[in-house]
């Protein structure tokens, strides 16, 4: 009994030996396996790629907003989509009973793609617009359209399409149909804030432009060298019109920058192409649409040379350093058209162009967050008080050949100035600083805050403006405006916002020249809109 019971024990401890000696072997196979397979099933790590695919990135921002306002066109062909001037000939109008009611939305896609092959030496952009008003159309072609029942509109809107080398280092090429900003920064690869706040400020030149634009960007120094055409219309003629820049800024110190530029527009077009109907050019109807000076000229052909010669500075343009931040531009345009008459052997002048535009911009951030701030800004351009003479004497703006070309959206205010928060309706009392020639001097007030800091924003605005020259029949005072926000971010870059405003009209407007098809002084605008804001990744 005593053998069978040391027997079986000593077989067991065999069978355990045995069994933990394949145990190990397998244990040892499977991490040698492991160590050199590494293309093997890895849907249960956790480790973060030690960099990723950056090829082809994609990016949209979406944009709804619900809006309640007392400004309409009178023009049903416009189906309340209207850009320009106030009370211009867009028809737009305002009114006691009628309140404007209606959403509307937009969406932006952004497609980037840099194939590895170059080395990030080589890269394509291309975006796109898509907007439409809440029920406005369905089945049919064109922008601006496409919610109504069953959808199904064609409605994409091509904005940029262009390639971008690095052929150097520090230096780059831009070559298609892109940003045409007038400041130093590189449009692609600034915060949209930064353009509106420093340089020029989009006031001039805040488009789209097809062309070709050279950059040189180093610690200290950033210059810019473009061509933009911007009517090519008939190709085997010289009658189009171009865009020509040099943009220079030089960094001071950590806190200063000094820049300086030079812009000429040659158009020979004689008012060819342009907007729709509304064509394009110094006496086209675009200029009555938009706001800006419209030249009297005959139907003679034309040619037109037009200079913007300007220095800009600014100081802690990221308010990076410390709470106070300053900026401010001088651009002084000059040129002259000069028409052909029949039977007359030479071009003569049939216009001098001389205009100065100033401005000054300040804020000082009282707070922890940079909404925690005051903000003051002040505008100031020349205007022009005999329209006979043959001498303009005030600003040009993109805004003579696009709509709109120039965008001052930087200041605060949502009906005495323009505002960014739109999409088929950009419209204000004063959307150009030629102010229809007569000229500006006025400024905007903001205060800022963060009641729950990055998460709850407030900002209360006052905005104010006086006309340079006064129109017949009418006075200086264009009017003044008060306007609040608050906004919550419910992540990043997702933020629901509500917005209002109020003008009151000045005697500016008691000019039956200002003031559209009203007999008497026009009802005061206002405007509310609540708004939804996603930049996605």
């Amino acid at each position: 009994m005593f053998f069978f019971y040391n027997f079986s024990i000593s077989f067991q401890l065999s069978i355990m030996r045995h069994l933990l000696i394949i145990c190990l072997s397998f244990h040892f196979i499977f991490c040698c396996a492991q160590s050199n397979d590494t293309d093997g099933f890895k849907g249960f790590e956790k480790i973060i790629p030690q960099k990723a695919n950056k090829q082809f990135q994609s990016y949209f921002y979406f944009y709804q907003q619900n809006v309640a306002m007392n400004i309409y066109p009178e023009n049903d062909f416009l189906k309340g989509q209207i850009v320009g001037r106030l009370f211009g000939s867009n028809t737009t109008n305002t009114s006691k009973s009628i309140k404007a009611l209606y959403a509307e939305q937009r969406l932006i896609p952004f497609f980037i793609y840099s194939p590895q092959i170059f080395d990030g030496r080589a890269t394509l952009r291309a975006s796109f617009e898509i907007d439409w008003t809440w029920g406005d159309a369905s089945y049919g072609t064109g922008g601006n359209f496409g919610s109504a029942i069953s959808a199904d509109q064609v409605n994409l809107q091509t904005q940029n399409v262009e390639a971008e080398f690095i052929p150097f280092k520090y230096w780059t090429i831009n070559l298609g149909l892109q940003r045409m900003f007038d400041t130093p920064h590189d449009s692609y690869r600034t915060l949209f804030d930064k353009f509106t706040q420093t340089g020029y400020r989009l006031a001039f030149w805040g488009t789209d432009g097809v062309g070709v634009s050279i950059r040189r960007q180093t610690d200290r120094h950033k210059s810019k060298l473009g061509m933009y055409k911007l009517y090519e219309n008939n190709v085997e003629l010289n009658d189009d019109v171009t865009l020509y820049e040099l943009n220079h800024q030089y960094a001071i110190s950590k806190l200063w920058n000094l820049g300086a530029s030079i812009y000429h527009v040659r158009d020979y077009s004689t008012g060819k192409g342009g907007v729709s109907i509304l064509g394009q050019g110094f006496a086209s109807q675009l200029t009555n649409y938009n706001g800006v000076y419209h030249f009297n000229l005959t139907s003679d052909p034309y040619k037109g040379k037009v200079y913007w010669a300007g220095m800009y500075f600014s100081r802690n343009e990221d308010a990076m350093h410390d709470p106070w931040t300053l900026s401010g531009f001088l651009n002084y345009n000059f040129g002259n058209i000069k028409q052909l008459a029949p039977q007359e052997p030479k071009y003569k002048t049939a216009s001098t162009i001389s205009g100065l535009a100033a401005n000054l911009r300040t804020a000082y951030r009282f707070g922890q967050t940079a909404s925690d701030a005051i903000t003051l800004d002040a505008i100031v351009t020349t205007g022009d008080n005999d329209g006979q003479d043959k001498k303009y004497k005030g600003v040009i703006t993109s805004n003579t050949w696009g709509s709109p070309g120039a965008i001052f959206i930087g200041t605060g205010s949502y009906l005495l100035f323009p505002h960014g928060n739109v999409v088929n309706r950009f419209v204000s009392a004063i959307t150009d600083l030629s102010n229809m020639g007569y000229g500006i001097a006025g400024g905007t007030i903001n205060f800022s805050k963060d009641i729950i800091p990055h998460k709850l924003h407030s900002k209360l605005g006052f905005a104010a403006a006086n006309s340079m020259v006064a129109p017949f029949g009418g006075g200086n005072f264009v009017g003044w405006e008060i306007n609040a926000k608050i906004g919550y971010d419910f992540g990043a870059f997702l933020t629901a916002e509500i917005h209002a405003a109020n003008m009151q009209l000045g005697n500016f407007y008691d000019s039956t020249i200002t003031r559209g098809n009203n007999t008497t002084r026009p009802v005061n605008p206002w405007l509310a809109f609540a708004c939804l804001k996603w930049l996605i990744f």
